[in-house]
């Protein structure tokens, strides 16, 4: 086989360039794929939403968009921290209901609506948004349904979890809840089996906020589950010693009298 030409060769730019293409192409690949929870996403269908999608970063503690901007684009957190809530006109306080950690949808639903947002989003740190617009989503659904399938089973994941928060309000009281916000995020601690872990990436305040207690109640809880050697706290490393403790805790549910 002969060899290439020196003035064909790959000049080592034009190299570096291509290697940034193909992190690029893999990394959007990747954030779609988890957005959509779709592992096996192509790179087609990962290039067609770049296509249409538009970036938008924001600095930390500004908002996003806030309830009253008309809802005209499909919002995803690709980087960094937000909060869903409702800014306070009086004060000009922000009330967290949720916590969001790229990636994740910031709003799948208000733009098919043709209306405005439902809640105030506050950017928690430097954020990187990616909006797909209604109109240019809907025009390349109609050229690939099983795209359409997948945003499909995503908004059907963000009622489910919308509607279980809305069950955990309604019928545990505080501790449950919060036993069940610890659950949801627990992390094996490979070293010992049987334990888990949950790295706080929110001030006391914001979890309270969620949980719709206050902070001095979640002071509270979290010493009344050390006391019963459920978890122990360091920091902002909650280890979670007793994890089928923690499962029952987050199953109780109120009595109605």
């Amino acid at each position: 086989m002969s060899s290439i030409p020196a003035s064909l060769s790959v000049s080592p730019g034009l190299a570096r360039n291509a290697a940034r293409a193909a992190t690029r192409v893999a990394a959007s690949r990747r954030s779609w794929a988890a957005l959509l929870d779709a592992p096996s996403l192509g790179s087609a269908e990962a290039q067609a939403l770049d296509a249409i999608a538009q970036v938008r970063c924001v600095t930390a503690g500004n908002l996003i968009y806030t309830r009253r901007d008309p809802a005209q684009t499909l919002g995803a957190l690709v980087e960094g921290d937000a909060a869903l809530g409702l800014r306070q006109a009086s004060d000009g306080q922000f009330r967290i209901e949720r916590m969001l950690h790229a990636p994740a949808w910031l709003d799948l639903a208000s733009a098919w609506l043709s209306g405005t947002h439902a809640l105030d989003a506050l950017a928690g740190s430097d954020v990187t948004v990616l909006e797909l617009p209604r109109l240019g989503l809907t025009t390349l659904l109609d050229d690939d349904p099983q795209l359409g399938a997948l945003l499909i089973q995503a908004l059907a994941r963000e009622v489910r979890t919308l509607t279980l928060n809305t069950h955990e309000l309604m019928h545990k009281d505080a501790p449950a809840r919060l036993a069940a916000w610890l659950h949801q995020r627990c992390a094996p601690v490979p070293e010992v089996p049987g334990q888990a872990q949950v790295l706080l990436r929110e001030r006391k305040r914001d979890i309270a906020s969620q949980l719709a207690i206050t902070p001095e109640t979640l002071s509270r809880l979290m010493r009344s589950f050390m006391t019963q050697g459920v978890i122990d706290v360091s920091g902002y490393n909650v280890r979670v010693l007793d994890l089928p403790a923690l499962r029952k805790l987050a199953q109780d549910e109120v009595v109605a009298a």
